[in-house]
């Protein structure tokens, strides 16, 4: 295959997956109702199981980090999607919550093969000033993932039922296999690209760097938030707003679609203004920090809204923040990272963002339990999107890949001094 036929096989499978990814794993914030009807579960059981999912992805991601540093990313994802949407598939067949614990963990594992794998794969096939419209539409695949899989339910839970959604899914999601093995090219391991085995960033280097904790921070209130929306939006809708199934079901999806769309629009924005000479500092920072104010201030207005239709716009206008977040957030980790770090800076940076999606399982399920109310799950979103708004313009000042050796041999207070005394200036700095 030609290098742009290559590229685009890539760009479309990976776009597929990362709708599925978001499909398997949102399945079950649409049937929460159903599922705690079957098994009897409160808030705080439904809390503990939306979480669960996120302790083993959160784990594994440094894992997985790692893997997509060292090994083909190819047969890495390929593993790891098996995994995922066969865990999906046995969802189907859980006779209680304990068991959906445990594939709920599964399916974690699985799809923690995701980012580390596909910032791998594009920072090998895609220069910078190209790498923003991939990322975006990824991205944008990861965000109506949610949209769909509340389209798909509808119909699938009215005619047959819960059980047959997650096991419908899994089946269907498993053809994704074939054209991932058959036309993508196996030629990126570590041996492969000409690199030794102790080439990669060390973990202790990694975290010596005040960017690497900008992003990740940052990440953890985009994960915070994102999957506040993804988790509890539809329940919310549906026990709160007393949206009818069906209603919930058409409007629930709207917020999703526009975080799709604005997605693919502010990452071609953001690859335009790199090609027309603009820092990437300007052209991708500032939408990531625009975007989780525009998000944080819409969350703060939802609970203020009587009109239900107005309720939606501003769940709209929070979800189009998440996406001008998305749409360069991935372009600025593999530009900071470089060849070196790409793959274990996003697993340590998507293990610790999706600890913010353990985060707000835990305190929304714990918050409704208490309170019988979403009032104080939306403040306290827009409280921790305050956090990374901050952690993004205080700490990743320079988009430019790190010098790596300029964070010597040892990682003591000494190196964390010597990237902060450097990261404003542009000539010197710890980001080339």
């Amino acid at each position: 295959m030609s290098n742009c036929w290559t590229r685009l096989v890539i760009v479309v499978l990976l776009i597929i997956a990362a709708i599925l990814s978001y499909v398997d794993r949102g399945n079950l914030s649409v049937v929460l109702p159903e599922i705690s009807a079957a098994f009897h579960l409160n808030d705080r059981q439904l809390g503990q199981l939306a979480s669960a999912f996120f302790w083993s992805y959160a784990l594994f991601n440094v894992v997985m980090g790692w893997g997509a540093d060292r090994y083909s990313p190819k047969w890495l994802f390929a593993w790891g999607f098996f995994i995922w949407t066969l865990a999906t598939l046995a969802m189907g067949f859980a006779n209680g919550f304990v068991m959906l614990f445990c594939l709920r963990l599964l399916l974690g594992v699985g799809e923690s093969v995701v980012y580390p794998a596909i910032s791998r794969i594009l920072l090998d096939h895609f220069p910078e000033e190209k790498r923003g419209l991939p990322n975006a539409l990824i991205a944008a695949g990861t965000k109506i993932g949610p949209a769909i899989s509340i389209a798909i339910a509808g119909p699938i839970l009215f005619r047959w039922g819960w059980r047959e959604l997650f096991i419908l899914t899994g089946a269907v999601s498993l053809l994704w296999l074939v054209p991932w093995v058959v036309f993508v090219p196996n030629t990126h391991s570590k041996k492969e690209r000409g690199l030794e085995p102790d080439s990669n960033v060390k973990f202790g280097e990694l975290m010596t760097q005040l960017p690497f904790w900008g992003t990740t921070i940052g990440f953890f209130s985009f994960g915070y938030a994102v999957y506040f929306l993804i988790t509890w939006l539809p329940s919310y809708l549906e026990l709160d707003r007393h949206f009818s199934k069906e209603k919930m079901l058409v409007l629930g999806q709207i917020p999703f679609w526009v975080m799709g769309g604005v997605t693919v629009v502010f990452g071609f924005l953001g690859d335009g203004l790199v090609q027309r000479g603009f820092s990437a500092t300007f052209s991708r920072l500032t939408f990531l920090v625009g975007g989780l104010s525009l998000c944080g201030i819409s969350l703060l207005a939802v609970p203020f809204t009587s009109s239900d239709d107005l309720c939606i716009v501003w769940l709209a206008l929070a979800c189009a923040g998440l996406g001008m977040f998305s749409a360069n957030a991935w372009a600025i980790t593999q530009t900071l990272a470089g060849e070196h770090a790409a793959g274990k800076w996003s697993g340590v940076q998507n293990a610790i963002g999706n600890l913010g999606g353990a985060a707000t399982s835990i305190i929304t399920g714990e918050i409704l339990q208490r309170t019988h109310s979403y009032n104080n799950a939306f403040f306290v979103a827009a409280g921790i999107l305050l956090a990374g708004i901050l952690s993004y313009a205080l700490l990743v000042r320079n988009v430019r890949e790190i010098l790596w050796e300029m964070a010597g041999e040892s990682f003591p207070v000494s190196s964390l001094k010597t990237t902060a005394s450097l990261i404003g200036d542009e000539g010197q700095s710890s980001n080339k």
